[in-house]
């Protein structure tokens, strides 16, 4: 284990990847990467990869395989572990996926990146570089500013927009707030 303590370190940088975890990650996958053509062949070897069944233009399981069972638990409970953070980018790729995925599937999503993630620094020797739980944001501001915009109109009657004109979001009604609790003809 002496050997290898420093590449442990270095896995350890990775968010929610702790001692155990990046053992875990050595033991299975080793430290010679050029058992793998690619990140990808790693991943598909762990079982972390969804499948990829089609027949006559028609997209049918998605279904992982199994792979090996030690390395895809530990690294899918890694990625539950993730999900609670804060401000890091595999918290958002988590919440990003399970939006329109639900919540195991972006699980597997995480898991599957921390595996490329951790393949790379394995290969290159090389420290994990947090890029920001902003990272999509920044990617694409007009859309961000349009989707935060949305939702304000969603939430509120009326706000200025930054051209100057008031914009007219959801109209909300006069009456009592809580009128679907107050029972129907009581005084």
């Amino acid at each position: 284990m002496r050997p290898h303590a420093d590449l442990a370190r270095k896995l350890s940088t990775i968010p929610g990847v702790k001692e155990t975890t990046a053992w875990t990650l050595i033991a299975e996958l080793g430290t010679d990467m050029s058992r793998f053509p690619d990140a990808d062949h790693a991943a598909s070897w762990a079982g972390l990869c969804p499948g990829n069944c089609e027949s006559a233009g028609k997209r049918q399981s998605g279904r992982t395989r199994k792979g090996d069972r030690y390395l895809r638990r530990i690294l899918i409970q890694n990625a539950w572990a993730v999900s609670h953070k804060n401000d890091c980018f595999l918290t958002a790729l988590f919440f990003r996926v399970a939006s329109h995925r639900g919540l195991k599937r972006a699980a597997m999503a995480v898991a599957h990146r921390v595996l490329i993630i951790a393949y790379h620094i394995i290969r290159d020797g090389t420290e994990y570089r947090e890029i920001g739980g902003d990272h999509y944001d920044r990617r694409n501001p007009e859309k961000t500013a349009q989707r935060l915009t949305r939702r304000v109109a969603e939430s509120v009657d009326t706000f200025p927009c930054p051209d100057g004109t008031l914009f007219a979001g959801k109209r909300m009604s006069n009456s009592n707030p809580l009128e679907p609790f107050v029972r129907r003809g009581a005084v």
